[in-house]
């Protein structure tokens, strides 16, 4: 099952109990479908006011043997594996609720998480899925030997290489991340903890909910585990689904090769938040959407040129003189011997291109078009051009007054008309349809 372009959330809600790792208390985690473009929030249905906590890097609290997000003293712990399962597995929008403060840590895989959504099915969703493809190199690196880096590439892969201490379970995997790759080479990978380490937690009275079927404990070379190893490599593969689920919390797919050395919750977070700045970085080079007025109204040069992407010499709409209503636009364009395509067309007898003209419209449609709500920002791509005439030549000296109205407008495609008018005479029309598209 390769992921589609489209985004998509869970065709149902579906329920799981178990018992949480720290406290040891039952919960009840519920995966219920989101709206797009909403992503990955908890919501603790526990408490009085139902709080939402997003997914986001942002709302990392605490990352010490398992990733915390808060919001506002609310928190959720141990969010890794359910994260790591949805985007696994193709989920792009998802409501995770529970009735107390962390998932179940079930089988210490994400492996019942994925076998959750697949009971669920996945219900396609009309946005395309909004995937960051890293354009520059990532590095990171800590005191104790830790590396992550991130390289272009044109799929998700992560190659990972496991240190333990002492140079323990030194493993090495490399895979692309898509559903099939991760449901059958790393959701079933379990957690995993030194006995060393966790000797004194157990002494505290914490992770009450750990169990050998929950987790493999390793003492000294042995291990302390109630069920076979499901790889041979498998502590690496754990790895690797921590990643996925970590790294998610930039709130972006991802399109880049990660690799990474002795990786943990708190380095995976820090490269999740530098997955944000790259990305905040690129989105900073986009225009920021004008406010273009209602009503009766004017746009100088300075304001066409915030609304349109054009420039010299393409750019062939010197001025906005009015709307009327929320359909119509009427621009102005000073036809001088000055224009570069008079050198061409044609020596000793200059006649502004028909085309030209069609440009002319289509860029006035484009600011009614980008007028309208939820357009702000964006740009029309010229998709098609019908019953196009031209009717009398347009020549230096004259002025174009270009005129159109907006006839339909359905999400990203819209249909418009204009005319070009010189000393109140058509001499071009035409019925445009265009495409809106993120710059």
């Amino acid at each position: 099952m390769a992921l589609s372009d489209r985004q998509h959330t869970l065709a149902k809600a579906v329920s799981m109990t178990g018992t949480s790792l720290h406290t040891g208390e039952q919960v009840t985690l519920t995966l219920q479908p989101a709206p797009e473009d909403f992503g990955f929030k908890f919501r603790r249905v526990d408490l009085e006011d139902k709080p939402f906590i997003p997914a986001l890097a942002e709302k990392v609290q605490k990352v010490e043997r398992a990733t915390t997000i808060a919001e506002g003293g609310v928190n959720v712990h141990t969010v890794e594996h359910v994260i790591s399962a949805l985007t696994g597995m193709g989920v792009d929008n998802a409501i995770i609720e529970m009735d107390a403060n962390e998932p179940p840590i079930a089988d210490g895989s994400a492996m019942p998480y994925v076998e959750l959504i697949k009971s669920a099915g996945l219900a396609e969703q009309k946005e395309a899925r909004k995937v960051f493809e890293i354009r520059e190199p990532i590095y990171q690196e800590t005191r104790d030997g830790t590396i992550l880096t991130i390289v272009p590439d044109k799929k998700f892969r992560i190659s990972c290489t496991n240190v333990g201490p002492d140079g323990r379970f030194t493993q090495y995997f490399s895979t692309e991340i898509n559903p099939e790759t991760y449901e059958k080479e790393i959701a079933g990978a379990r957690t995993f903890v030194y006995y060393e380490d966790i000797a004194p937690l157990m002494e505290k009275g914490l992770i009450k909910g750990g169990t050998l079927e929950a987790a493999i404990v390793i003492r000294g070379d042995s291990l302390l585990s109630k069920q076979p190893l499901r790889f041979q490599d498998e502590f690496v593969r754990h790895k690797i689904l921590d990643i996925v689920g970590d790294l998610m919390l930039s709130g972006k797919r991802i399109l880049g090769h990660v690799i990474a050395v002795r990786p943990g919750h708190g380095p995976n977070t820090e490269l999740a938040r530098a997955i944000v700045k790259q990305y905040d970085t690129m989105r900073s080079m986009v225009p920021m959407a004008i406010n273009i007025p209602s009503g009766d109204a004017v746009l100088d040069i300075n304001d066409v040129m915030k609304i349109l992407p054009h420039r010299y010499p393409f750019l062939l709409v010197d001025r906005i003189i009015g709307f009327e209503g929320e359909t119509k636009c009427r621009g102005m364009k000073n036809v001088t011997i000055n224009e570069p395509f008079f050198q061409g067309h044609f020596p000793g007898h200059p006649i502004m291109p028909g085309v030209l003209q069609l440009e002319a419209m289509a860029q006035v449609a484009s600011i009614v078009l980008l007028r309208m709500p939820g357009n702000q920002g964006k740009i029309g791509y010229f998709m098609s051009a019908n019953n196009v005439k031209w009717r009398r030549p347009v020549l230096p000296g004259d002025t174009l007054i270009i005129e159109t109205e907006m006839t339909k407008a359905k999400r990203s495609i819209a249909t418009a008309v204009g005319r070009c008018i010189v000393n109140g005479q058509v001499v071009s029309e035409a019925e445009l349809m265009f495409s809106v598209v993120e710059r």
